[in-house]
């Protein structure tokens, strides 16, 4: 997918919403937990019951990952489910030594039907060029992250530059301005936390262009209203992810009602900051 497509897709529907299928099937309807297909079934019934409300679902890998072979499948059913016209995410937050970025850059944009994928940057540019390599895929860079342990590292203070220029700044800002050298706004975008409102408008002078995927509102706390204040460009350039508080809006069968109803109200909101 490309990024007019996205935009076409944000203007149509006046919605940045991206739904997180994080599905924990533990925490599922009980009437759906003994169903033979219960992942499968239930993020089936979430996407009919979002689909005309949101332009992006992101899975998040570990909750299939961590069921094995099934779990493989379930994930690979619902990519396939998801319509065409929506921007799909892996939340694997791979990175790795080049050739072994160039096999998870094949599982998931060959093997696994996904749009994008989140990749961690710490290993430098090798382990992310493979991802960058392909056409009308998208490259989503871990860049300030709405967790608390964000601290540890993110928001480090560096030295950069020569004797004479010696500036310090975050290493969150380092990560920005270096890898958004490596692609462009067509194939990058970065993982910005809800939860880190106050420095949307400091990431914005360092990539005014690129799309940022901001998790953090719902059950994290993030605020859509500052989010989008300080984090919108000309084209829109974010997708808001909310996960549980939309997939777990009720714990009865009326959840996928519930979970429409949530998502209506963040793409009624959405269309207010359009």
């Amino acid at each position: 997918m490309n990024r007019n497509q996205i935009i076409e897709q944000i203007q149509q529907k006046k919605s940045y919403l991206c739904v997180g299928l994080d599905t924990d099937i533990t925490k599922m309807p009980k009437h759906l937990q003994q169903h033979p297909d219960a992942v499968f079934e239930f993020n089936k019934q979430i996407i009919d019951a979002t689909k005309d409300l949101c332009v992006s679902y992101k899975i998040n890998t570990a909750f299939y990952e961590a069921m094995g072979l099934k779990g493989w499948e379930d994930m690979e059913k619902t990519v396939n489910y998801i319509p065409a016209e929506h921007f799909k995410i892996a939340d694997a937050k791979r990175g790795d030594i080049g050739n072994t970025s160039s096999q998870y850059a094949k599982a998931f944009f060959e093997t696994l039907n996904f749009d994008a994928i989140t990749v961690a940057p710490y290993m430098g540019e090798d382990s992310i060029r493979p991802f960058l390599e392909y056409e009308n895929k998208w490259t989503i860079v871990l860049g300030l992250t709405s967790n608390k342990g964000a601290a540890d590292f993110e928001m480090l203070k560096i030295e950069n530059g020569d004797d004479r220029n010696l500036r310090s700044e975050y290493l969150y800002e380092k990560v920005l301005n270096t890898v958004s050298k490596w692609g462009n706004q067509n194939n990058l975008m970065f993982v910005t936390g809800a939860t880190q409102a106050t420095e949307f408008e400091n990431i914005r002078s360092i990539i005014p262009d690129n799309f940022l995927l901001v998790p953090g509102v719902g059950f994290q706390g993030g605020s859509l209203e500052e989010v989008s204040k300080h984090g919108m460009n000309k084209d829109c350039g974010l997708l808001v992810n909310a996960s549980r508080a939309i997939i777990y809006a009720s714990e009865k069968e009326d959840f996928a009602d519930e979970a429409r109803s949530i998502a209506h109200q963040y793409q009624n909101e959405m269309a207010g900051y359009l």
